[in-house]
Formats: C-alpha cells, structure tokens, sequence
C-alpha cells in the first residue's frame, strides 16, 4: 500500500519541468525580494495592496501602498512603462495580491507576487518599516 505522498503519482520530469517554471513566472517569494531591494537597484515597482492603516502598521520597506481595489487604469499611468509589479498583502490566507495581480494583468502589465505576503516577511525576520512612508499612490485619475 503506498503512502500517502505516493497515493497520486508524481507527475513526469518533464511536466514538472514545465510546471515548477511557469509558476516562477507567477511568483517570487520574500527572500528574492529582500536580496534585490538590499542590492539597492530593484527592477521592479513593490506594491503593499493592503489597507492604508494596515501598511502604516509595517510594511516591506520600499513598498507602495496601493489597495488592490484602487488599482485603475488612471492610477497605472503614473508608473514608469513596461514595469515589473509585484504584489503582496497579508499572506497566504488573503487574496489580495491575486486580486491585485488580476488587476494589474488585465491592464496589460507585467506582475508577480510576493508569495508569503507580510507573514512570509515576518517569518524570514526581515525588517519592517512603518508609517505612510514611502507614501501611497493618489487614488483620483
């Protein structure tokens, strides 16, 4: 009787392959972040999709604050063409990123998530900054 990890096959090496690559593609995670903001030149825009009060409470130094449910078309112009977004919000019990990163595809920008969101941040030990600093997007537009 085989365990339960093997109960389901693995799938082949080469659907793995494909697999594991694509969701790079949707994904990067805290540690990536952390080391691409502390080499000082990050290639891309870092949005906090949470609430103002909760971003002021800590966020990830560098971050934007932009809820999700403000991400417009209007909002989106005020960044620099063809940027990379990524995403996150509380963690990996909010949809927030996923509902921001639907957004952001729908606009027809480039977006990853920051798989983890804050607790993810938190759990690495990473610091947090706190306040409106460096300040959110304005909403009107």
């Amino acid at each position: 009787m085989p365990s339960p990890v093997a109960t389901v096959p693995a799938a082949s090496p080469d659907e793995a392959l494909r697999h594991f690559a694509a969701r790079l593609g949707f994904e990067t995670d805290c540690w990536d972040v952390h080391a691409s903001l502390a080499a000082g030149a990050p290639d891309f825009v870092l949005l906090d999709v949470r609430s103002p009060a909760l971003y002021a409470q800590g966020h990830v130094p560098g971050a934007i604050n932009l809820p999700h449910g403000k991400i417009t078309e209007g909002v989106m112009r005020r960044f620099p063409a063809h940027a990379l977004f990524v995403v996150y919000c509380a963690g990996p019990h909010c949809n927030g990123a996923n509902k921001a990163a639907l957004r952001l595809a729908g606009l027809g920008l480039p977006v990853k998530e920051m798989i983890g969101g804050i607790t993810g941040w938190a759990d690495e030990g990473f610091e947090f900054a706190t306040g409106e600093q460096p300040g959110k997007v304005a909403e009107h537009a």
